[in-house]
């Protein structure tokens, strides 16, 4: 990984490689980067314990891998996940 990240970006990263429902597909989509570049960046920026329990709970997700989830192609949401346009909150 060559690329520099500012501290926004690094921060989303992070967030998104948390999210138990974010695949390493949308990372690489939005950051170009692979899921080996997010392992490396996981294991420099958090602390040894935190990041142990992220590999431990990444390993064992399905949902973080596109290809094992029921994604639709081309898509990074579940097929269950519901719209917000009919929500009266989203037009206010």
């Amino acid at each position: 990984m060559t690329k520099t990240f500012s501290e926004q970006e690094l921060d989303r990263i992070i967030e998104m490689a948390w999210e138990d429902r974010t695949p390493f597909e949308a990372i690489q989509f939005q950051f170009q980067l692979k899921e080996q570049d997010v392992i490396e960046i996981m294991r420099r920026e958090l602390k040894s314990s935190s990041f142990k329990l992220w590999r431990k709970r990444v390993q064992s997700r399905k949902t973080k891998h596109q290809k094992l989830c029921d994604f639709e192609k081309g898509r990074f949401k579940c097929s269950r996940q519901k719209q917000i346009t009919g929500n009266k909150i989203s037009k206010r």
